[in-house]
């Protein structure tokens, strides 16, 4: 298989199927990430094909970016951070500066038992946590990047980027090890009503 930088290469100079090639290996992860921060997959596409602009950009202009993976995370991160910056985020959600809270799903006792232990509930637990937490673990776990690749999307030390790691899979932790409690409380209870 072809790699990365290769591909990047050949599209410097001008190669439709390199980028087609480059293009297929990562829109879907790109997607999936920006559908997992966004909780819009409108924007998500939207932001998918502006991380793919800039990158041509880039290339147009001769600058062949180092590591190419970490690169098209970072800009797609700061795509986000841009928007829940901006005027029009804050117009659509009313909620001023804050990133954006997730929807209250309150699930039902017999959802949260088919979900207990999914990766649906996992990613439901995933919009406890903050920001940036949620953006490390989706980083490291739902894209397969490298800690050190993560340390340069996020632009921060390596050593703060384990630290935030462990603590956020600590509170995932928590917030699994709760829900399962009160889906085992709530189950007792129906045996008697």
């Amino acid at each position: 298989m072809i790699t990365d930088e290769k591909l990047v290469e050949l599209m410097a100079k001008g190669d439709q199927a390199a980028f087609e090639a480059f293009v297929h290996r990562y829109h879907g992860p790109l997607l999936g990430y920006l559908e997992r921060m966004l909780q819009d997959s409108e924007k998500a596409e939207d932001f998918v094909q502006e991380t793919f602009l800039r990158l041509i950009r880039q290339l147009q202009q001769k600058k062949i970016p180092e590591q190419i993976r970490p690169w098209l995370y970072r800009v797609a991160s700061n795509l986000c951070k841009d928007y829940w910056r901006s005027s029009s985020f804050r117009s659509e959600y009313h909620c001023g500066d804050e990133v954006p809270d997730q929807k209250d799903t309150s699930p039902t006792i017999i959802e949260i038992y088919e979900r207990q232990e999914t990766r649906k509930e996992v990613l439901q637990s995933l919009h406890q946590l903050s920001e940036l937490e949620r953006q490390i673990i989706l980083l490291r776990f739902y894209q397969d990047l490298k800690l050190q690749e993560i340390a340069e999307v996020m632009e921060m030390p390596l050593g703060t980027v384990k630290s935030k790691l462990f603590h956020a899979l600590k509170k995932l932790k928590s917030y699994l090890v709760k829900e399962k409690k009160f889906k085992s409380v709530e189950s007792e209870g129906s045996y008697y009503a």
